[in-house]
């Protein structure tokens, strides 16, 4: 495999990870009467590739369950990198040349 299919991989991973743990922490902040950390960053955290982490620690940690953002906007994030890995993986030259304006 490619160098940039492992880098991608690495980028995935780190994020989805930090996001689980990003969550985590504000659940432990919430239970201790801590500062919080803001639904903009969890959010972005979700967004920028951390989506399958931030669903992950949703449904174990059950955090942020009931609040809407939450519930429909981590699972879009979700299915929209799931549909960009597909698309990637089926045909990456003409993915990338197409989306990003970059000739392979």
């Amino acid at each position: 495999m490619s160098e940039k299919f492992f880098m991608a991989a690495a980028y995935l991973l780190a994020t989805n990870i930090f996001a689980f743990v990003l969550f985590a922490y504000d659940k432990w902040c919430a239970q201790h009467d801590r500062w919080r950390v803001r639904e903009s960053t969890l959010l972005f955290w979700s967004a920028i590739g951390g989506s399958l982490g931030a669903c992950l620690a949703m449904g174990i940690l059950h955090h942020k369950t009931l609040h809407l953002k939450f519930k429909f906007g981590v699972p879009f994030f979700l299915c929209l990198h799931a549909v960009i890995i597909a698309l990637i993986y089926v045909n990456p030259s003409n993915f990338i040349e197409k989306i990003l304006g970059i000739t392979l």
